[in-house]
């Protein structure tokens, strides 16, 4: 009877486990058809609005400026050669690298025992050649007496011809005088013609001697031009460079021994593109008088220097593109020939644009315009320009409006922004942070200006900086790092 008790017992037990296992499915399985049957919960959707930089465009007439990159040239230079060739016996001290000259002063002097030899060869071939012309000028002289001689006595033959003609017809005369007289005219004759030959002899002699001193009198110029010449000279004020001679060496002939420059009169060579080329013409096709300003960055204070164009390379040159441009400077403190500078030039100015980042125009030439809903709209425009990290874009259909200063793939047609104005205006920098020295500092500061190998100008515009109550920060940062503090 027990055996028959827990059987029953755990038959019962186990019909509520399956009662219990099949319920709790039942459940899940209408739980989930129940899940998947449901409409999906709704929440509200909010619109995503961007915080944007915005600029407004104001029409401005506007220079652009070109930015290239010159080397600076002499306008006034020469190369010093030897005419002659010989053992310099003389040097200046100034015929070095660098050195300082003046216009007539003695730079070389070459050996000039050659030359006044042939020079004393070429005056005596002149005496000699003054001499003939002396003998030939005699020579004439008595040819010409010959000559008054033999016509006389040919007159005197013809009057004693026509004193025998005269007796024969008189008959008292001969035929055998007549005769010995008409003999005795011809041989006269004959004498005048001779007499004649040996004067165009004469004078042709006096003809070759008066060329041969011509000749002689251009050697012996040449001569004393070729003795002057080995002493040299410079042309104008100047400095030396390439100098390639020392006192006891050696030239030859139409060797280039130096090169003379002058480093007032400096230009600037640079080359532009053929479309900034274009840029620069004027109405007429001319290449226009745009100014320019130079700039060299001498350990990391600015020589600048101001001039205008003045002409451009007559060809582009092989294996070259766009225009070659030459500027003339107008003051060249601090500069030298060969100088690599950063050149700007101002173009002719633009009416009706604007300046903006260069971040604000997408490449395609269009701007986003928030509009009065504070919601985007795109909008084309032209470029004009391209000013480093700005450009300039014709303000035409944009006169008023806000454009996002800074694009983003995230910004498009119809996206809702929150504008944000900058305080300070793009085209007016803040102004730079100043400092109060106090006088042992200030002292430093002048005392390594003064003792620096700046130029004058640049030293004199950092003493006048550091006299003042305040010294911008960033002049006294450039100096004290320069000095090692």
């Amino acid at each position: 009877m027990r055996f028959l008790r827990r059987s029953l017992l755990g038959v019962f037990l186990l019909s509520i486990t399956l009662a219990l296992l099949a319920f709790a499915g039942n459940t899940v399985r209408v739980a989930v058809q129940d899940r998947m049957n449901a409409e999906p919960r709704s929440f509200p959707e909010r619109e995503r609005v961007f915080a944007v930089n915005i600029v407004e465009i104001e029409p401005q007439t506007i220079e652009p400026v070109l930015t290239v990159f010159g080397e600076l040239r002499s306008q006034r230079s020469i190369d010093l050669r030897s005419a002659v060739g010989g053992t310099v016996l003389e040097a200046d001290p100034s015929l070095i690298e660098g050195g300082v000259v003046t216009a007539g002063q003695l730079l070389m002097r070459i050996d000039p025992k050659t030359a006044q030899a042939s020079r004393d060869r070429v005056a005596a071939d002149l005496q000699d050649a003054q001499a003939e012309l002396r003998d030939a000028e005699r020579g004439l002289v008595l040819a010409e007496d010959e000559l008054t001689a033999a016509q006389a006595q040919a007159e005197l033959r013809a009057q004693a011809l026509t004193r025998a003609r005269d007796l024969e017809t008189r008959g008292v005369g001969t035929t055998a005088a007549v005769e010995t007289a008409e003999l005795a005219e011809s041989s006269a004759n004959a004498a005048v013609l001779s007499r004649r030959q040996a004067l165009a002899g004469a004078e042709a002699r006096v003809d070759q001697a008066a060329t041969r001193l011509a000749r002689a009198e251009i050697d012996l110029a040449e001569a004393d031009r070729a003795l002057d010449e080995t002493e040299i000279f410079a042309v104008f004020d100047g400095t030396l460079s390439d100098v390639t001679v020392a006192l006891g060496g050696r030239v030859t002939p139409n060797e280039r021994f130096a090169t003379l420059l002058d480093p007032t009169q400096l230009e600037v060579a640079f080359r532009v593109s053929t479309s900034q080329y274009a840029r620069l013409l004027s109405g007429e096709g001319n290449l226009i008088a745009a100014p320019i300003k130079v700039m060299l960055d001498a350990s990391g204070i600015g020589i600048e220097a101001s001039g205008v164009i003045t002409r451009e390379g007559a060809a582009v040159g092989a294996g070259q593109t766009g225009r070659l441009i030459f500027a003339r400077l107008d003051s060249a403190a601090g500069f030298r020939p060969g100088d690599f500078v950063t050149v700007s030039v101002n173009e002719p100015a633009l009416d009706n644009v604007a300046l903006v980042p260069a971040t604000a125009v997408a490449a395609d030439g269009t701007v986003l315009v928030v509009n009065d809903e504070d919601r985007l709209e795109v909008r084309q425009t032209e470029v004009k320009r391209r000013q480093g990290d700005d450009v300039i874009i014709a303000a035409a259909g944009l006169v008023g409006e806000r454009i996002v200063a800074e694009r983003s793939p995230l910004l498009g047609a119809g996206i809702g922004v929150r504008p944000i104005t900058g305080g300070e205006s793009m085209d007016e920098p803040a102004a730079p942070e100043t400092v109060v020295l106090d006088a042992e500092r200030r002292a430093k500061l002048v005392a390594f200006v003064t003792d620096s190998r700046m130029p004058e100008e640049a030293k004199t515009r950092l003493i006048g900086q550091l006299e003042q109550d305040e010294v911008p920060a960033e002049t006294i940062a450039r100096l004290e790092s320069r000095m090692g503090t």
